[in-house]
């Protein structure tokens, strides 16, 4: 599962890749700044990032080393590029 809520309410995006070196969490949340929210690789190979947001939709992607990656766990929306945007559902 790519998107989970944690005990303190944080949503937690989780991206899985044993080959990338930096990934990077971008979306409606942060205005779409690819530097604003390095994932933190953890010790099962998964990079993950905890954010405080409110209820609502948020389209996302993943910045792994330089590459834009939709999330594959979760729904996809077209967006006006012609290529997919993930969606976060946090209730």
């Amino acid at each position: 599962m790519a998107i989970q809520r944690n005990k303190t309410g944080e949503t937690v995006f989780v991206f899985e890749s044993h080959e990338a070196k930096k990934v990077f969490l971008a979306g409606d949340f942060n205005q779409w700044d690819p530097n604003a929210r390095r994932m933190r690789k953890t010790k099962d190979g998964t990079f993950r990032a905890k954010m405080k947001l409110d209820p609502g939709d948020y389209s996302y992607k993943f910045l792994a080393d330089d590459v834009w990656v939709p999330d594959p766990a979760s729904e996809q929306q077209l967006n006006p590029f012609g290529t997919t945007n993930s969606v976060a559902r946090v209730r």
